[in-house]
């Protein structure tokens, strides 16, 4: 991945988070009461993800003035590869590194966030690639 990536990347990167979410049991239990359409804005490409019961069961391409989020995560692709990396260096490691760092920003119902933020932390973390040996 590049810091730009081209649009198509980006869904495909999230569609393979979303098959990922499904296979890993202790996180749908988690966010088993999580309901809601997240924004996540790379770079200036826009994303929003509807999850039901803990599962993506919806990602639309933005930009859209008629699709209600409840929270948004912005960040610069490049700061999103790095946090990516199996193993991500410090700043690059968290959601909360990416904002306090300059590379993105938290936008909407933060407290949402606050009551589902492991279960959205370990999905984001869904696309962190698999060390090659």
């Amino acid at each position: 991945m590049t810091p730009e990536m081209p649009y198509a990347l980006h869904r495909f990167k999230l569609e393979d988070m979303a098959g990922r979410l499904n296979a890993t049991p202790h996180l749908l239990r988690l966010g088993r009461l999580f309901n809601e359409t997240v924004l996540l804005e790379i770079d200036r490409d826009e994303f929003y993800l509807t999850f039901e019961k803990g599962r993506v069961v919806e990602i639309k391409e933005g930009p859209s003035k008629k699709l209600p989020w409840r929270f948004a995560l912005r960040v610069k692709g490049e700061a999103l590869d790095k946090f990516w990396h199996p193993l991500p260096e410090p700043g690059y490691h968290d959601i909360f590194g990416l904002v306090k760092y300059g590379h993105g920003r938290i936008d909407g119902d933060i407290l949402t966030l606050v009551k589902n933020l492991r279960y959205f932390k370990e999905f984001m973390a869904l696309g962190r690639r698999e060390e090659r040996p």
